[in-house]
């Protein structure tokens, strides 16, 4: 379901990870046991973890009573991403869920937890697929910045707040079966200016 989501930001912090271990001895740290791996560099150049350590709380929403984290696939439906530099900062939190509720009710649930952050906005796709977009805040206008429906047909709602460089978004999927499987997503990217 997030495969598309995360590639792109990977991507961008793949090539920062190369380029943060070329040009110093980074700090390492992995949490005790196998079940939270992160990578933690710390260094002149910028701020990178990346791990496995997402949850709800992270992506800063509730979860849904009753769900528990997906667990169907052999992907890893928990990712916690961030750079931080000077030039940008980026931060993607994604977690993975199933309830054996019906998807109205996943969906009725966030629209109103949603709330707090602004006015949702209810998308249909085939697919959860959002890419990611680092925004230079100097040149971005409000009207750039606000979150649009790319395609608004198919069986995946995605529920969308804030704007492109600040946004929730939760993707419920009625999956094949009994229940529904979905996504909680939060995204916040930044130029030059600006705080994470």
């Amino acid at each position: 379901m997030f495969r598309h989501l995360t590639f792109a930001l990977a991507s961008v912090l793949a090539v920062a990870l190369s380029v943060a271990l070329a040009l110093t001895v980074p700090a390492f740290a992995q949490d005790a046991g196998n079940q939270n791996k992160n990578l933690d560099i710390h260094s002149s150049v910028g701020d990178l973890h990346a791990g496995n350590d997402a949850d709800a709380k992270k992506v800063g929403l509730p979860l849904y009573p009753g769900a528990r984290p997906k667990s169907n696939d052999e992907n890893n439906n928990q990712a916690n991403l961030s750079l931080f530099t000077e030039a940008l900062g980026v931060k993607l939190v994604v977690a993975g869920y199933e309830s054996n509720d019906a998807p109205e009710k996943v969906i009725a649930f966030y629209r109103d937890k949603l709330k707090q952050y602004g006015k949702v906005l209810e998308c249909h796709s085939h697919k959860h697929d959002d890419g990611v977009d680092v925004n230079d805040d100097a040149k971005d206008s409000k009207e750039t910045k606000e979150l649009k429906c790319e395609e608004n047909s198919g069986p995946v709602t995605e529920l969308k707040v804030g704007t492109s460089d600040n946004q929730h978004i939760v993707a419920v999927d009625p999956g094949s079966g009994k229940g529904s499987t979905f996504a909680l997503v939060y995204v916040h990217t930044r130029g030059k200016q600006g705080d994470i």
